[in-house]
């Protein structure tokens, strides 16, 4: 059965690390966020003359926002469309809360939750430090008004988002991404996609 699988969590927990052990053992389209709407979201700060990097400000959140985000689901509704299993990476918070944006979106590929399997991976760490460190590690200027503002930030680290998509709560999986990536967690996240 295709499968359209939705990795989300907070930066620094590893959602797009676990999503790419786990495309290596079930083939997939990899729509994170961050890569489709990144390059045109910095043109467009750049043109209004702030920091092309945010990701946290009112601008940011009022005007480019839902268009990164409505670009990655037009991408993932064509590779639905065309038969592909779609990994797609983004917190995802505002559109899990919505129940109907799910039912639109394969709606919109000319499918149904018969013809679809949806799972969603939400990446947490019960580890604040650990996740820290990752963000630090991977040295990206976005990353700056969070490690900046880390005690107001921090508190987000296990957060675990609103799903109100009608799914079954086994189509779910709370995945505790603390420690070492073994390829045991990895096994834990194909087979519970796989099922």
């Amino acid at each position: 059965m295709q499968k359209v699988v939705f990795f989300v969590g907070v930066a620094g927990t590893g959602k797009t690390t676990v999503a790419e052990k786990v495309v290596k053992e079930i083939p997939a389209a990899f729509l994170d966020r961050d890569t489709v709407g990144g390059r045109f979201v910095e043109a467009f700060l750049k043109k209004e003359g702030l920091d092309p990097d945010d990701r946290d400000s009112g601008y940011y959140k009022e005007n480019l926002r839902d268009l990164e985000y409505d670009a990655t689901k037009d991408i993932c509704i064509e590779n639905i469309r065309v038969g592909q299993n779609v990994f797609m990476i983004s917190p995802f918070t505002s559109e899990l809360k919505s129940n109907q944006w799910m039912e639109a979106l394969l709606s919109e590929a000319g499918k149904t939750k018969a013809d679809v399997d949806v799972k969603v991976v939400v990446v947490t760490l019960d580890d604040i430090d650990q996740q820290k460190s990752r963000i630090e590690g991977r040295g990206t200027e976005r990353d700056t008004w969070k490690l900046e503002n880390w005690t107001s930030y921090e508190n987000r680290v296990n957060f675990v988002p609103e799903i109100n998509w009608d799914i079954s709560d086994e189509n779910i999986l709370i995945f505790d991404n603390s420690g070492d990536l073994t390829d045991k967690k990895v096994k834990s996240v194909v087979d519970f996609i796989q099922r």
